[in-house]
Parts: C-alpha cells; structure tokens; sequence
C-alpha cells in the first residue's frame, strides 16, 4: 500500500490500525512530525517515511534504542507497536505498588 499526504496522514493510518487491534491511541500534528501517543513510554513518532519509537536502552553505550517501520506498512507496523505496548503493560501491571 502506497501512503501519501505527509506524516499526519501516516500516522492517522498507524492510529486506525492500532485502533483494529484494540488499542487506542492520539496523533499530534507539528513541526513537520506526527505523533502517535499510545502508551506511557510508548510514542511513535513518523516524518512520512517511517515509523519509529522507542524499544529499550543500551546501558553499554548509554543510548536508547530504537525500532522503526516504514510508512507504507502501517499493518506491520502497528503490530509491532502492539507487541510493544502489551510489553509496557505487562511491565505495569506485574510492578509492586
């Protein structure tokens, strides 16, 4: 599928998809970037071209590290972002309060 219209348009796919899988989530629009705010720790960011959002961190080079997908898989993508959130609330969910 061939995705055009810039990152908003992207992103409102990856939401719709997020959306099939029971998941809902925001898009925010600005500075030629959209986001898609699913979870706490979990946005994903989009510039048209790819998706992107944060997977984990590096405590050997002290970076994060991050999984990217390209746009004109927003299917793919937003499972990949499901499989990412489920990790997130499991964490949540299994924490001492």
């Amino acid at each position: 599928m061939l995705i055009g219209g810039g990152p908003c348009r992207s992103a409102a796919f990856l939401q719709q998809e997020l959306r099939h899988q029971g998941i809902n989530a925001d898009v925010h629009d600005g500075y030629g970037l959209a986001l898609v705010s699913v979870w706490v720790g979990l946005v994903v960011w989009c510039d048209g071209r790819r998706f992107w959002w944060r997977t984990g961190w590096n405590p050997d080079r002290h970076r994060v590290i991050y999984a990217w997908h390209p746009v004109n898989d927003p299917l793919g993508a937003a499972r990949r972002v499901a499989m990412r959130y489920a990790e997130l609330r499991s964490r949540q969910t299994s924490e001492p309060s």
